[in-house]
């Protein structure tokens, strides 16, 4: 724990440091302000196409979870099935939540099977 604060300290040092030096004035020649504004629309491309990125993955993973699925119970004691609708990012391991807020949990003897479409339906 110790450890961490020096450290942070002494980055927090280094960027004060840095900070405070005296800065050299120099006229830029035409050359260097013609890769500034090429490294600053390149810095803002690819700050832009990740931020794209980021919101399609997000929107991909959201429509994902949203999506709707028919999960079958079977019970080797009983010899019954039961068909819940359940949306994907609600299906865990040994539990779920239907569309209709009931929460279901399952034993481990129980088998369950996951489709897109309804059991009767295939």
């Amino acid at each position: 724990m110790l450890t961490k604060i020096l450290v942070t300290l002494l980055v927090i040092a280094a960027a004060i440091a840095y900070l405070r030096r005296p800065k050299v004035v120099s006229q830029p020649t035409a050359s260097q302000l013609g890769q500034r504004i090429v490294f600053k629309y390149l810095a803002f491309g690819i700050a832009a196409l990740a931020l794209l990125g980021s919101a399609g993955y997000w929107y991909w993973s959201w429509q994902e979870g949203n999506q709707l699925v028919y999960v079958t119970i079977i019970s080797p004691a009983s010899a019954s099935k039961e068909v819940y609708q359940v949306r994907k990012r609600e299906l865990q391991s040994d539990a779920f939540t239907t569309v209709d807020g009931l929460k279901v949990r399952l034993s481990t003897q129980e088998r369950i099977v996951i489709a897109d479409t309804p059991p009767n339906m295939r």
